[in-house]
């Protein structure tokens, strides 16, 4: 079989219809041979090469020989082209594993990942008890500016939130109220919510996209920077000098902002009830006060206290395990938030089961 190739060949216009007609052909078993010649050869460029592997890599399928008489030009791009066999298993594959298969890698590698969750939680705690004896690296200028930022430049934020939500769990609750006489009972309503757990929830939240993600940034960028490394090889801890500043400052301060956020909530139903519902502002505050035990503030507070220590751990812990690139500092953040929010939806419902069960 002859194949002779002519005219122009372009990569704009589309190859002739007798090159695909002698693609099929070399299909044929009664094909023992391939000649390959140029007649009237016009311009051309990359797509009479590409035309001519094609043909050269059909016949080599089949073990037929092929002879070219091409022009040297031509001929030494052809056979360079061929000068290297492909590599095996160098081509990109388009490999799709089923579900069963994800989901079973996904649960092999939860024992490695719980054992250094729980190494840097032991950390940690080493770090605190160092602390206590008065052994750590810990600077006291870094707590006082973990406090001050995730505190007092918190305060607007959690401000304008609380105040909102507790507008919102008036209007929620007048609805139903109003239709019985009852809307002095949103005053309960209200005090009961945002004290017992509600508060602290909206408090949580803020801080865990506003401070989480700023713990996992920092400490991310500084493993990009190589800092952290630096403070290992100084010998000091990076543990004792970024994590326990920071775990300490949002755990201290977590719960004061709850109970800030209380106060703004309750605001927020005393404007709805004094404004909207025609109640008397003193009635509203003294409903307020007979229908809201003080043990639901201690339990706002364990609530706050327990959301800040899941909050800085979820932070710290994400910048430590960043990786080296740019791309890792921002799935580091993003996974600090995400793993903080579910840690305060898992752990509002661990501890209001427990209330439950001990009847408070």
């Amino acid at each position: 079989m002859q194949i002779s190739v002519g005219g122009q060949w372009r990569m704009e216009t589309p190859w002739p219809e007798e090159a695909d007609d002698a693609l099929a052909d070399i299909a044929d078993q009664r094909v023992r041979e391939v000649r390959l010649a140029a007649a009237d050869l016009g311009p051309w460029d990359t797509s009479l090469l590409v035309f001519l592997v094609q043909i050269v890599t059909a016949a080599r399928s089949r073990k037929v020989p092929v002879h070219a008489d091409l022009p040297d030009g031509l001929a030494r791009l052809l056979q360079l082209a061929f000068a290297v066999p492909p590599q095996e298993g160098a081509a990109r594959k388009d490999a799709t594993t089923s579900f069963l298969s994800n989901l079973g890698e996904s649960v092999l590698k939860l024992p490695p990942k719980l054992a250094d969750f729980l190494s840097f939680l032991g950390e940690i705690t080493l770090a605190v008890w160092h602390l206590f004896l008065g052994r750590a690296k810990m600077r006291s200028q870094d707590f006082v500016a973990a406090m001050y930022e995730s505190g007092v430049q918190a305060l607007p934020i959690i401000s304008v939130t609380s105040l909102l939500f507790g507008l919102i769990l008036a209007f929620v609750g007048a609805v139903q109220l109003t239709q019985f006489g009852a809307q002095i009972y949103v005053a309960g309503l209200v005090g009961i919510g945002m004290l017992r757990v509600m508060g602290a929830v909206m408090v949580g939240v803020v801080m865990s996209g506003r401070v989480g993600a700023a713990y996992a940034a920092l400490i991310g960028t500084m493993q990009v920077n190589e800092e952290v490394d630096a403070l290992s090889t100084l010998g000091i801890s990076p543990v004792d000098f970024l994590v326990l500043p920071r775990v300490l400052a949002l755990t201290l301060m977590v719960p004061l902002l709850t109970l800030y956020a209380d106060l703004m909530g309750v605001l927020g139903g005393y404007l709805v009830g004094t404004l909207m519902l025609d109640l008397n502002p003193l009635e509203y505050l003294n409903a307020t006060t007979r229908m809201v035990p003080f043990h639901h503030v201690i339990i706002g507070l364990v609530y706050g206290t327990v959301f800040g220590v899941i909050i800085a751990v979820a932070g710290c812990y994400q910048g430590m395990r960043c990786g080296r690139s740019a791309q890792a500092v921002g799935l580091a953040t993003t996974t600090a938030v995400v793993h903080a929010i579910v840690g305060i939806i898992v752990a509002t419902a661990v501890i209001t089961v427990i209330c439950n069960v001990l009847g408070v």
